[in-house]
């Protein structure tokens, strides 16, 4: 009895299929769950493209960008949200994430210090170590950054040791149209 089951071929298949079927699903259900995320990252950026070229003319306040993606982000998944949308302006391309730009350094070098002459890009009479927040002026560069959160449409999360929610961060970078004229930034020196 034992050689006959040993060499019984009915049923391998079976057994076979039992094998490879957690491990397939397992796989096709990752890549639909990380299809689902460039598809979402793609419309976000979209989103925020199309919502920072309207801002670049200068006729949308803030809220009014905010209200635009919020609103495609929105008509992609009812169970995704913008956590955070933030916008901040530079002077220029080079300023982006930067603090404002050191003209004559003493003593330490490198950092601000007492004695520095700084280019106050803002004009507000402070050295700053961040940007301005805002869609900022006519020919200043903007920065948005949208974050957002959105359930797994996969059951996957714990299989790869991911959350049950999936967090995305998209920027984007452009400089405003000159709208109007914008005052230089000023040389300081504390």
């Amino acid at each position: 009895m034992k050689n006959g089951l040993l060499f019984d071929k009915r049923g391998a298949t079976v057994v076979e299929f039992a094998i490879i079927l957690p491990v397939l699903c397992g796989l096709l259900a990752g890549g639909l769950e990380l299809a689902y995320r460039a598809y979402f990252t793609a419309i976000l950026e979209s989103a925020m493209l199309e919502a920072s070229r309207r801002a670049t003319i200068g006729d949308q306040t803030g809220e009014q960008i905010d209200s635009m993606i919020r609103d495609r982000i929105a008509n992609l998944s009812r169970a995704a949200e913008v956590k955070a949308i933030k916008k901040e302006s530079f002077f220029n391309f080079s300023n982006v994430g930067k603090p404002e730009k050191i003209t004559a350094d003493t003593d330490p070098i490198g950092q601000y210090n007492r004695g520095d002459c700084y280019e106050d890009a803002n004009n507000n009479g402070v050295y700053d170590t961040i940007s301005n927040t805002g869609l900022g002026t006519a020919d200043d560069v903007v920065r948005y950054t949208v974050t957002v959160q959105y359930s797994n449409i996969m059951p996957v999360a714990q299989l790869f040791g991911w959350g049950s929610k999936q967090t995305i961060v998209g920027s984007t970078v452009l400089r405003n149209q000159p709208f109007t004229s914008r005052a230089q930034p000023t040389i300081r020196c504390d």
